[in-house]
């Protein structure tokens, strides 16, 4: 009831506009009968010349417009659709429930009002004398629209179909919004959406990074939808958009579209660093864009993405070369076998009644470039494109159709209604060729692309060199690698690893400048947007573009100064060993005895372990290393300096007068014990130390470097072990003061008072220089120390005693030591005599007890008192 009245109101419309029965069937091309009849939607002409509206701004009645432009692909693709309603009418699929499709087919020429027109024909019962067929019987309206290939039309008639739910199946509108089924519940097509070509040329252009593009589009529904779904994916990929042509809907006002082409190319003309256009335009526009780039000689080195609106259009070029314009890439439906159809094409009786009663089929023959059946045969089959397409809307109906008329008669023409069909096409599997078919929960049927580069000239065709799977976004390549295009479409040139795009503000971010990345900074991509940090353990290298491990720095072996210090410590023990073997020779020598005897030995065997731990500063540290070196040396150096205290406290019991002290002295002199006590004291410091504050290895990261260095653990241990050496230094260098006027050949005071005044002087000098001091050579400074102390001690305390061994053997013998103490005693009797006058038997006997004070003198050299002359 409600289509009854809808079309009535439709009918009282007509009258209402004046518009005859007659003018409505005027562009109603080719008609057969049949049981469910389809209507068919083709572009057979390109544009239109709108009689409506003039120059004076006034009105007339509503009027068909005129058509113009022939175009060949369209008048195809309803050919097709002929051919596949024979085939289906022949197929078992209806053939056994005696059923058959017929078809009524108009001309939309390319334009919304006229394809408007031919809906309200279509979904209008015609009378007896509306009859096209000039039958008896009046013609049922359709039950299902197959139409059309422009996006624009489809929307504008799927809203009108939407009102009876007329199920419409697109076979090249390809409009994102056609898949919202909210709007266009009815709504299918045979092809994807505009989404997925326009994700591929995204692809492509990624692929080639091709990242300054330009964009045509024809205006309208179909070209503002894929320029925005275009737009859209570059901006996530990264690319830019550098202008955006658009070029004017309407063919027929030529001044207009000449002035759209002409700003077009001065746009391109303009931009020459884009090198890689994308099109949605339509092929005549491409047509004319094209003769005007060959003219101007600008587009040569171009690429061209050709969207399915024109990728397939091979009289473009008409007789032109396609080295003028570039290299055209196309994306095109993935198509099946149409073999049978070109069959059909060859098989057509041009002059028979049935084919004349094609109007269509009439013009084209009539068409200069045409002039014979051969020539029209060819022109048909190389305008092909989108015929397997309708074949598959052909056979989705007929299948749907076949599936509702098991369970009813469909010999009358209320058997069902067409939104029963609507639901039935979107359950329908149907087989092509062995492939089974179905439409998607949006009404798409996705199959993908075909990928195809333009050959140099119209007659070679378009070849197919990779296929597009939308389901997983990548391409299969079939005769050519995509990414061989050696073509540059950049704004700026690529950053090197190493560097980072810097955008200004306002540009393009495909515009920048290449910045260095900082230092301990990388890049390791071209074009990167950012710089990265390297770890703390890394460092960037010389170009940037990779982080490496900082090396490690320690104070080497091979390093100059090493081998400088580690010569002078085999130096010092060559020269302990020689010195040892000298004392060990001479031991019974006055010189070795008065020296001190076995402790010289002891000193000696001390400072080879302090030599030995300079070892231990040189090299990799370990943990080991770290606990081991200031151990050893703290050790040793406290043996040394605890036997010189032995010697001075025997200095000063020599020097002592009172008798009482020195008795008391005497018994506390035990060289040995001295010794062990004072060593066992630092071996207790370090045994703490070790224990509760161990020294470790440690990886200090510098700005170019690991520095290697041993951390002391604590540094009130460290430095206690190196103030209680120092302390008992300075109590050596107290005594040995004291006793600096005894013979000068054998005097041990002086030596011991330099040697320990050298040592608190380098140590006191290390520790500044220690705690300034950065970097690989902090070890050096301490060994530099330990040398110089280690030095001193053998320059006044032993290598005096091997000139004298060595070079003054006269003076290393009992009667020249005799001497030399007698001479001292001699003169220390002199004077007190002059300081007080007279001679004191105390003061006497004093003087002869230091110089026989058997602490001083070996045992066997010993003498009874001198019997002093006082006489004057």
């Amino acid at each position: 009831m409600a289509r009854l009245d809808l079309t009535i109101l439709l009918l009282m419309l007509s009258v209402q506009l004046e518009v005859t029965d007659a003018s409505l069937t005027q562009f109603l091309g080719a008609t057969a009968p049949g049981d469910i009849i389809i209507g068919g939607l083709f572009p057979i002409h390109e544009a239109v010349t709108a009689v409506n509206f003039n120059s004076s701004n006034s009105f007339s009645s509503p009027q068909r417009p005129t058509c113009s432009r022939f175009y060949t692909k369209g008048l195809n693709q309803a050919l097709s659709m002929i051919h596949a309603v024979e085939m289906a009418n022949r197929s078992p699929v209806l053939s056994s429930l005696n059923i058959t499709l017929g078809y009524r087919i108009y001309d939309t020429c390319s334009d919304v009002t006229t394809a408007l027109w031919a809906v309200q024909d279509l979904t209008r019962p015609l009378s007896v004398c509306d009859s096209p067929t000039n039958s008896s019987q009046p013609v049922q309206p359709i039950t299902a629209l197959i139409g059309t290939s422009s996006s624009e039309i489809s929307i504008a008639i799927a809203r009108e179909l939407n009102l009876m739910l007329i199920p419409q199946i697109s076979y090249g509108s390809t409009a994102t919004i056609l898949s919202d089924k909210s709007r266009f519940p009815a709504f299918m097509r045979t092809v994807p959406n505009d989404e997925y070509q326009t994700h591929a040329m995204v692809k492509l252009l990624k692929d080639n990074n091709w990242t300054w593009v330009g964009i045509i589009i024809t205006d309208g529904d179909y070209g503002r939808s894929a320029m925005e779904s275009f737009v859209k994916h570059t901006e996530t990929e990264g690319i830019c958009v550098a202008f955006k042509a658009i070029l004017p809907d309407s063919l027929a006002n030529q001044q207009k579209l000449n002035a759209s082409i002409n700003k077009t190319v001065d746009i391109i003309e303009k931009n020459t660093k884009v090198n890689v256009v994308v099109s949605f335009a339509k092929s005549s526009q491409m047509k004319l864009l094209f003769k005007r780039l060959q003219s101007k000689n600008v587009a040569s080195n171009k690429v061209w993405v050709a969207s399915d609106n024109w990728s397939t259009a091979k009289d473009i070029l008409e007789k032109g070369n396609l080295s003028d314009i570039g290299t055209v890439l196309g994306f095109t439906f993935k198509s099946g076998n149409v073999t049978p159809f070109h069959q059909y094409l060859k098989d057509l009786q041009f002059k028979s009644e049935v084919e004349m009663n094609n109007s269509f089929l009439k013009e084209f023959l009539k068409q200069p470039d045409i002039g014979n059946a051969t020539n029209a045969v060819q022109k048909l089959i190389m305008n092909s494109a989108l015929v397997f397409n309708v074949q598959m809307a052909v056979s989705a109906i007929a299948n749907a159709v076949a599936e509702l008329c098991v369970i009813r008669q469909c010999k009358t023409p209320t058997a069902f209604q067409p939104w029963e069909l609507s639901r039935q096409l979107f359950n329908v599997t149907f087989e092509k060729e062995g492939v089974m078919y179905n439409f998607d929960e949006n009404g798409d049927i996705n199959l993908g692309y075909d990928i195809l580069q333009w050959g140099e000239y119209e007659s070679e065709g378009h070849g197919k060199i990779a296929e597009y799977n939308p389901f997983h976004s990548n391409f299969t390549s079939t005769t050519k690698n995509l990414s061989d295009f050696k073509v540059l479409s950049k704004c700026s040139e690529s950053c090197h690893p190493g560097q980072y795009k810097k955008t200004a503000e306002g540009q393009h971010t495909c515009c920048y400048e290449c910045l260095t990345c900082a230092e301990n900074q990388y890049s390791n991509q071209t074009d990167a947007d950012a710089c990265f940090q390297c770890g703390p353990k890394s460092m960037s290298n010389v170009n940037r573009s990779e982080c490496h491990l900082k090396p490690y720095e320690y104070f080497e072996w091979n390093c100059g100064f090493a081998i400088v210090l580690l010569t002078l410590a085999a130096v010092g023990v060559l020269l302990l060993f020689l010195m040892s073997a000298l004392f060990f020779w001479k031991r019974h020598s006055p010189v070795v005895k008065a020296a001190g005897g076995p402790l010289c030995h002891l000193i000696l065997f001390s400072l080879l372990g302090s030599f030995v731990s300079v070892i231990f500063f040189v090299g990799e540290p370990s943990n080991e290393t770290c606990r081991v070196r200031q151990v050893i040396f703290g050790l040793s150096f406290t043996l040394c300096v605890s036997c010189i205290l032995v010697k001075s406290l025997k200095i000063l019991l020599a020097f002592q007068t009172n008798l009482e002290v020195k008795e008391l002295l005497d018994r506390l002199y035990k060289p040995y014990v001295i010794i062990c006590i004072c060593t066992g004291l630092q071996i207790i410091i370090c045994a703490v130390w070790l224990t509760l504050y161990t020294p470790f290895k440690n990886d200090a990261v510098q700005p170019k470097v690991i520095l290697l260095e041993c951390q002391e653990g604590s540094s009130v241990m460290f430095g206690l072990m190196l103030g209680y050496i120092a302390l008992l230094a300075l109590i050596c260098f107290t005594f040995a003061f004291k006793g600096r006027k005894l013979p000068h050949k054998y005097n041990e005071a002086k030596f011991i008072t330099f040697g320990m005044l050298i040592y608190l002087m380098a140590w006191v000098i290390f520790i500044p220089v220690h705690v300034t001091t950065n970097g690989k050579y902090v070890p050096a400074v301490e060994v530099v120390v330990i040398l110089i102390s280690n030095y001193g001690i053998l320059s006044c305390h032993f290598l005096q005693k091997c000139y004298i061994i060595i070079y003054k053997k006269e003076h290393n013998t009992k009667d020249a030591f005799m001497k030399n103490v007698y001479e001292y005693a001699r003169k220390s009797s002199e004077n007190i005599r002059g300081l007080s006058g007279t001679e004191p038997q105390s003061k006497m006997e004093n003087s002869a007890y230091i110089i026989s004070n058997p602490s001083l003198v070996p045992e066997e050299e010993q003498v009874s008192e001198p019997k002093l002359d006082t006489t004057p």
